[in-house]
């Protein structure tokens, strides 16, 4: 048991905060990147998928070697290359200097996200898990609510390195935190007659390519990923060139958005916790599909039914995260957690790049300068969706 169990997780839920408004701003800024750089929506989705692909291959890399760490040496560094990355994107003067330092922070900032988890997992025993990660999910909904439309609203009144340049010095000062807070983390350290045993990257290909739970897992967060985060990089862009809406007004969107799932996250924990894991996410998912179609669809209406309709997706599909997320951690022993998460964050980093160039391939400029073919980016994630819940009731827990 770890003394300041909650203390930790906040200042974990901290960490995850300024690495998911890093990554999310992207998206509710892309008509001032297009209009800034003159790039399409093709190029724009390169600004995306490239954090994606260089968090897939660092997280794949890394998962050879990370639990050979202290959780908290290597959260130490993984967060200062994710900051210096930060501050890099904030001073980059050009569209390619940019591209090169969004790879820079992803790679980086996707491990970040699977040390999170294989901390939560080592420290949090299964029966409160589920609770314990959606405190860490709240992260995303506070990115929604706050660091999103101050992004926007930074971003409007000074430009788009603006953003960029808060969350750096944010987590400038969250990294001088962690240093005094976070305490040795050795709990997934194998013992052999006294000695820590380090398991090779060759020994740790084999554990997870022998083991079919395991290799459910990582295809059920790939096709997850698929159902979520194909829809996710043109909603902005969707909602200002489609439906009309301001900056300002998607940036309310966003904040209701992230209000509804952060008051609602908790309660996904804890009733995953109490009726199982797989049937929240099975409700979930399935009231998801609904959200999907609703806001790849939307032909112009007032603010008030498109917050209804975003605030929605936001629930459900940040919802059946929790679940799916407490699954996945689940599937693994404590010895090589960290290791199967970090392979299951670039699994799920190599989806969302997926996602991102299938939404960039599908989605297209109409002549008018509106966006086209959005609805059939939701129809692929609604088929990833139910794939998805197939999957989940395939894995079993191990620990």
């Amino acid at each position: 048991m770890i003394k300041n169990e909650n203390l930790l997780i906040l200042l974990l839920a901290a960490l995850q905060f300024t690495h998911i408004v890093d990554f999310m701003i992207m998206m509710p800024l892309g008509k001032q990147f297009m209009d800034l750089y003159d790039i399409n929506p093709q190029q724009f989705s390169l600004l995306v998928s490239a954090y994606a692909f260089a968090a897939f291959a660092a997280g794949l890399s890394g998962a050879m070697f990370i639990d050979r760490f202290d959780r908290r040496h290597a959260l130490l560094v993984v967060y200062l290359g994710f900051t210096i990355g930060t501050l890099a994107c904030a001073f980059a003067p050009s569209y390619g200097i940019f591209l090169t330092a969004r790879a820079f922070t992803g790679a980086f900032g996707g491990t970040l996200g699977a040390l999170i988890l294989a901390v939560i997992g080592d420290i949090v025993p299964f029966q409160r898990r589920g609770a314990a990660i959606g405190k860490i999910m709240i992260s995303f909904s506070a990115a929604s609510i706050a660091g999103v439309p101050t992004g926007i609203y930074l971003a409007d009144l000074y430009g788009t390195s603006a953003p960029f340049l808060v969350v750096g010095v944010l987590s400038c000062v969250f990294l001088v935190l962690s240093f005094f807070v976070i305490p040795p983390l050795r709990h997934h350290f194998q013992q052999k007659d006294g000695v820590t045993v380090n398991t090779s990257p060759r020994e740790i290909i084999r554990l997870v390519s022998s083991d079919p739970n395991q290799l459910r897992a990582l295809l059920f967060s790939l096709v997850l990923m698929l159902g979520h985060f194909t829809i996710i990089p043109f909603i902005a862009p969707y909602m200002q060139l489609n439906i009309g809406f301001t900056s300002r007004e998607v940036a309310l969107l966003y904040a209701i958005g992230g209000a509804v799932t952060v008051v609602c996250l908790p309660l996904f924990g804890r009733l995953a916790d109490r009726f199982g894991h797989i049937l929240i996410f099975t409700l979930a998912s399935i009231v998801a599909l609904f959200s999907i179609f609703a806001i790849t669809n939307l032909p112009p209406v007032i603010l008030p039914l498109a917050l209804l309709t975003t605030a929605s997706f936001f629930l459900v599909a940040s919802g059946r995260n929790v679940p799916a997320t407490t699954l996945v951690t689940s599937v693994v022993k404590p010895e090589n957690r960290g290791s199967f998460m970090s392979i299951r964050a670039s699994i799920n980093e190599a989806g969302l790049a997926l996602s991102s160039f299938i939404a960039g391939m599908i989605v297209i400029e109409n002549p008018d300068g509106s966006l086209g073919h959005y609805q059939y980016a939701g129809y692929f994630a609604i088929v990833m969706s139910v794939v998805a819940i197939v999957l989940a009731r395939k894995l079993k827990t191990v620990s």
